[in-house]
């Protein structure tokens, strides 16, 4: 029989909300100095490797991971002196303990956070059909806009709110004042994202044992493990067993459990990179602020943001990326992010690379 293929059209299928979206692009940084992504660009001693590859050595591929990752839950409580009244809950990166809060919630729920910000809360609260609430941050500071934050709260009372802590991309700390009132208006849930605790010196753990409604997120990327895709979201039994049961089976794969547990319980190695990166910031910071037609944000995270003069982002972008340096270009953003560019702190010889290709383009 001579079947006849009959047309397709993708739209039928597909909610109308994902395809709106577009797909979260990576940029190609094969040969390129790469100081795009916040990554940790220090590699592992020979001697640190040589004993995680003997941890590894015995994983029992065959069978299925710890569905639980109870070891490595422990190590992580351990390592950051979690109080035991806490659960923590594990995830394939942060990325996906975003998505497990936004799928827990009623369709007609409402999320918000302050922009700019990471990009994920709003990519998959759209890919969910939620309604998402951006406020614009203060032109002056990149600090929270406090009062506009709290009339939308109490107009809109979302379900959760985000606020990032170091802010991505701006790489300043909120004011811990006007978070706490945030927190004690809110309704809802309000999650902070700690990815870049490392290099902040701050952190609203503590202040856990003050709120029912708060979680802390966390991620061990930007310590230096970001191949691993590992994330961690800290909060009350009640609310971690809820997002418990719409987590994936088995999602912390067993070499990911292995690798992640070997190297917090060597921490200070990765403290000693967090240092170095610290000392370059600050070297960075002050090398940006000293060329013309430059302004560099303060940073408490392991990136720079900065300003270039007018309509000129882009070009410069480019012209970077032509001496063989990847970064980040945030101006297609608008808004507040007009004009600027994006730089993570990396080796010392690629800093001033970056440096040196960044003067030539002024």
């Amino acid at each position: 029989m001579n079947l006849k293929s009959r047309p397709f059209d993708v739209e039928t299928i597909f909610r109308k909300e994902v395809l709106a979206m577009s797909a979260y692009k990576v940029a190609n940084a094969s040969g390129l100095i790469k100081l795009d992504a916040m990554e940790n660009p220090y590699k592992w001693p020979k001697e640190l490797k040589s004993a995680w590859l003997a941890t590894l050595k015995d994983c029992p591929l065959n069978r299925y991971p710890d569905p639980a990752a109870q070891e490595l839950t422990a190590t992580i409580k351990s390592a950051y002196q979690i109080d035991p009244q806490f659960e923590v809950m594990l995830g394939n990166g942060s990325d996906e303990i975003i998505q497990l809060l936004l799928m827990a919630l009623p369709s007609n729920a409402s999320v918000l956070a302050p922009t700019p910000g990471f990009v994920m809360y709003k990519q998959l609260s759209d890919c969910l059909g939620l309604n998402y609430l951006s406020i614009p941050l203060r032109a002056d500071n990149f600090d929270l806009d406090l009062p506009v934050m709290l009339e939308t709260i109490k107009l809109h009372q979302p379900s959760v709110i985000f606020l990032a802590y170091p802010n991505n991309p701006t790489g300043n700390l909120f004011s811990q004042s006007a978070m706490l009132e945030i927190i004690n208006v809110a309704e809802g849930l309000v999650v902070i994202d700690e990815a870049y605790a490392p290099f902040a010196d701050a952190s609203f753990l503590e202040t856990l044992t003050d709120y029912d409604n708060l979680l802390v997120m966390r991620t061990v990327s930007k310590l230096g493990l970001a191949g691993l895709r590992l994330g961690y979201v800290i909060g009350r039994p009640a609310i971690i067993e809820q997002l418990n049961k719409i987590r994936l089976p088995y999602n912390i794969n067993s070499l990911t459990q292995l690798s992640a547990e070997f190297a917090l319980s060597n921490h200070e190695v990765f403290d000693l990179q967090t240092q170095k990166i610290c000392q370059e910031r600050s070297l960075m910071f002050d090398q940006l602020n000293a060329l013309t037609g430059i302004t560099a944000y303060p940073s408490a995270a392991n990136f720079i943001l900065f300003k270039t003069p007018e309509n000129q982002a882009t070009r410069i972008f480019l012209a970077i990326k032509e001496q063989g340096i990847l970064i980040k270009d945030m101006s297609p953003q608008g808004g507040l992010l007009s004009d600027c560019l994006r730089v993570t702190i990396g080796k010392p010889k690629e800093n001033k690379a970056f440096i040196k290709a960044l003067e030539s383009c002024l």
